[in-house]
């Protein structure tokens, strides 16, 4: 009977670990589309700020701004986005890893590198490696922060202007599809226009509400008439179009966490309920020996009494 209680323990145990697992799903799964809703329906805008670009540099020549300008690389700034919170799968791990292959690729150390990160788990992996982190901020939140991405923008373009680096990536979990993610790295500065593109294309699904491209995509042959000056427009507009690709790599990371958290505890899920099933046919077959036991001694009984 001892085992018996034991059994039925687990089984309760672990259903009541399925009921969790349950509601994690669906809460991630709510998050999910939200995040991935509001990283769609702000495409628009982050397909007209490229046009601007582009028509801009007909009229003019950008490349010698002082954010576009290449540069000789010594010092590297990464922009790396974690998140806080774990069971999501191997979201971080995949994150960590494409970054690390990236610093090996670059010949980043932690003397010529320092990083910008947001969500705890990525904070923690590169101070325990000995690279300097300039700025940190949480990531436990639903929603992207205005504040916060703001705060990272200008860090990045006043230390960038500065000559404390010279180049900057972002490095994010890139949301494809509810069942498949994939870790992504994109140069932020010296500013790209087909990196940009390459941001805005990444938002984009293969299909759905939002697969139409545009019919007002970016073309160059339309040139601008800039007041007051070339420079001033540009000290306004190339920041802009920083903070549209840091605002959508949040976004993305946002979408990516809560559809692995949402694949992670429908896993888990489904294994708790293979568990409860194993349990219960164990429970079964347990509680079967007992009655046959106690059949059989009750039989042995009554045999022995009428002999």
């Amino acid at each position: 009977m001892a085992a018996l209680k034991q059994i039925k323990q687990k089984i309760r145990a672990t259903d009541k670990t399925r009921q969790v697992t349950r509601a994690m799903e669906a809460v991630s799964a709510v998050k999910m589309r939200k995040a991935q809703g509001a990283a769609l329906t702000s495409r628009p805008y982050a397909r007209a700020a490229l046009s601007i670009l582009k028509r801009v540099s007909a009229s003019f020549d950008v490349k010698n701004h002082p954010l576009v300008a290449p540069r000789s690389v010594k010092n590297t700034c990464v922009f790396l986005i974690t998140s806080d919170k774990g069971l999501a799968g191997n979201l971080n791990s995949g994150v960590l890893r494409a970054m690390n292959n990236a610093l090996r690729e670059r010949s980043l150390t932690p003397s010529n590198t320092t990083f910008i990160t947001i969500g705890r788990r990525g904070n923690e992996y590169v101070t325990r490696r000995g690279f300097s982190v300039l700025e940190h901020h949480e990531n436990h939140d639903d929603k992207v922060r205005s504040d916060q991405m703001h705060s990272v923008i200008n860090t990045i373009v006043s230390r960038y202007t500065e000559g404390a680096f010279d180049a900057v990536f972002v490095v994010y979990m890139n949301f494809l599809s509810t069942f498949e993610q994939r870790p992504t790295i994109r140069q932020m500065l010296p500013l790209s226009v087909e990196e940009l593109e390459h941001v805005v294309g990444d938002i984009r699904p293969a299909k759905g509400m939002f697969a139409e491209v545009s019919a007002g995509d970016a073309r160059a042959n339309a040139p601008y008439i800039l007041e007051p000056n070339p420079e001033a427009v540009f000290a306004t507009l190339l920041p802009d179009l920083l903070s549209i690709q840091a605002y959508h790599a949040l976004l993305e990371a946002k979408a990516s966490e809560h559809s692995a958290r949402m694949v992670a505890m429908k896993s888990a899920s489904d294994k708790a309920g293979e568990r409860v099933r194993e349990f219960t046919l164990e429970f079964n077959k347990a509680r079967q020996a007992v009655i046959t036991r106690e059949v059989s001694e009750i039989t042995g009984g009554i045999e022995a009494m009428a002999q």
